[in-house]
């Protein structure tokens, strides 16, 4: 097949095929989420989109010894390297006008409205330790047994405050190929047994790159205005991010190789390739941002009406 990995027709047909496996489609048969040849088709952009990301991410070490030094090195990468003071997060905080948080917002709601849930896909398919951190931390995610502390949720109530509408989905059409990417990537690795590795990889990274960029988050909703709804979002991840790169790094993963060493190389190809991903997306939305004149970063610019909502000012 050729077509652009990146590309906003091979993403979006990717989404939509996935999205077959979370809520569906009003008015569509729930039977297409297995039909062979609609699979068929999948499978074969699947393969575009993953090769793609193989060939930007430095080829992990083959096996062994060498595999796991080199996961080792890529986790405390992770950590060295966010502080908050560049990117996207950095750029919101320290200049960003209000409808760029707005658009940030509308941009990460398509990963945000569906937190944890391709991670939870990893539960049936890991074994002892790995399981039990993996479901632990999950059990954060979704709430810690309160629905009103589902994350997804608690990035709804952000929506509102901000005045955009928190419905799943709703900003889809919006998305470009750079944002849909991250999310169609995660549903890829949890879809597929064989990249198990890889989805745990991508969790650890989202987790452990967590905290500075929410802290920088925090500050940039407070010099812009946002109540104490949107807030909750960021300062949630700052205490519970942390803790979670740890459960990650040492139960979490730790099990995974005790019990399957071989996974060392697709642990890191899991980060590698979310670094790849994320560092796209933030390309795009400075590169938006940052012209003369700004522009905006969506497919669809917001209406007016969301850009001077509650907390304007």
């Amino acid at each position: 097949m050729s077509a652009d990995p990146y590309g906003e027709d091979l993403q979006l047909a990717l989404h939509v095929c996935y999205e077959l496996h979370y809520r569906g489609y009003a008015g569509v048969d729930p039977d297409w989420e297995w039909d062979p040849e609609l699979l068929r088709l999948r499978g074969a952009l699947e393969t575009v989109f993953l090769d793609a990301l193989r060939t930007g991410t430095a080829p992990p070490a083959s096996g062994g010894r060498e595999a796991r030094a080199e996961l080792e090195d890529v986790l405390g990468g992770l950590l060295e390297e966010p502080d908050g003071n560049g990117g996207v997060a950095g750029h919101l905080r320290d200049a960003g006008e209000r409808w760029q948080l707005l658009e940030h917002a509308a941009h990460r709601s398509v990963y945000h409205l569906k937190e944890a849930d391709p991670h939870a896909w990893a539960i049936p398919r890991l074994q002892g330790r790995a399981k039990t951190a993996l479901v632990a931390v999950e059990h954060d995610e979704f709430g810690g047994g309160r629905a009103d502390r589902i994350h997804a949720g608690l990035y709804a109530d952000l929506l509102e405050d901000l005045g955009l509408d928190p419905s799943y989905g709703a900003y889809v059409d919006a998305a470009p190929a750079p944002m849909l990417a991250t999310v169609t990537m995660m549903s890829c690795f949890g879809l597929h047994r064989a990249l198990r590795g890889a989805l745990v990889g991508h969790f650890a990274a989202a987790e452990i790159t967590t905290p500075p960029a929410a802290r920088a988050m925090v500050g940039a909703l407070d010099r812009l205005g946002a109540g104490p709804r949107a807030r909750l979002f960021y300062t949630e991840h700052i205490e519970a991010d942390a803790v979670h790169e740890q459960v990650l790094r040492h139960d979490v993963i730790g099990g995974l190789l005790a019990a399957e060493p071989e996974l060392a190389a697709d642990v890191t190809f899991g980060v590698r390739a979310t670094g790849l991903l994320e560092d796209r997306l933030a390309a795009h939305l400075l590169e938006a941002w940052r012209a003369r004149p700004p522009r905006s970063s969506l497919r669809r610019p917001l209406p007016p009406a969301a850009r001077t909502g509650p907390g304007a000012g």
